[in-house]
């Protein structure tokens, strides 16, 4: 900014502009923390939820693993599906038995989702010779009464998955199997399946890399 002539009307126009600046960066910071605090409560109460109506188990953390939930369907078949990815293909869960499978519940406007993501992408180009597999599963709202706006949803959506550069598929209509897999409402959200078909991990929310990576292990049958 060029003060000019009058150098101590420049000073207040430049204070009264830092101030502001200032004012503006405080609420940006305090909004987050709030998102985030807000996140964090829902994830919370969806485990609280969980464990009192399904007997859900918060696991301590240990020597070996970070805390985590272990939810009632780890150990059981995981439901199988049929759903329609991106280019209008069928996809069933079952036509990937003898593979590591990662269902990865996720939409488009889930900022946790889109940190997580990066790290999927990598993982997967690390295991995909030993058999893994991804399946993003999306959230997102869909019409499905109307084919035009349907169309433009899964566009969408489309264009969300190419925006983080998801090579793995992405399904649509997630919502039609979340009560199926313990009625789904925090995203992110994963289930490990292993070559059989059975579900050997779970993660609710946003976890780490470390974690992800010691769960697809798991469902591989390599352990940690």
């Amino acid at each position: 900014m060029s003060i000019g002539m009058d150098w101590k009307r420049g000073y207040t126009v430049s204070k009264r502009n830092l101030v502001v600046s200032t004012t503006v960066v405080g609420v940006l910071v305090v909004l987050g923390a709030a998102g985030w605090a807000n996140w964090e409560n829902r994830r919370e109460a969806t485990a609280r939820r969980m464990s009192e109506e399904s007997q859900a188990i918060l696991i301590p953390a240990s020597a070996t693993e970070p805390a985590h939930f272990q939810v009632p369907l780890v150990g059981k078949p995981a439901p199988n599906f049929t759903l329609t990815d991106l280019k209008g293909k069928k996809v069933s869960l079952a036509s990937y038995r003898g593979k590591a499978v990662q269902l990865n519940f996720w939409a488009t406007w889930c900022a946790p989702c889109k940190i997580e993501t990066p790290w999927l992408i990598e993982l997967q180009q690390k295991y995909a010779g030993q058999g893994f597999e991804i399946l993003g599963v999306s959230f997102d709202d869909l019409n499905k009464d109307d084919p035009k706006s349907l169309a433009k949803d899964t566009a969408e959506i489309a264009k969300g998955a190419q925006a983080l550069h998801i090579p793995y598929p992405v399904l649509i209509d997630g919502d039609s199997i979340a009560k199926a897999y313990g009625d789904v409402d925090v995203f992110p959200t994963s289930f490990f399946v292993d070559r059989k078909g059975t579900i050997v991990a779970a993660s609710v929310g946003l976890t780490s890399k470390d974690e992800l990576e010691a769960n697809i292990r798991k469902a591989l049958g390599a352990g940690k």
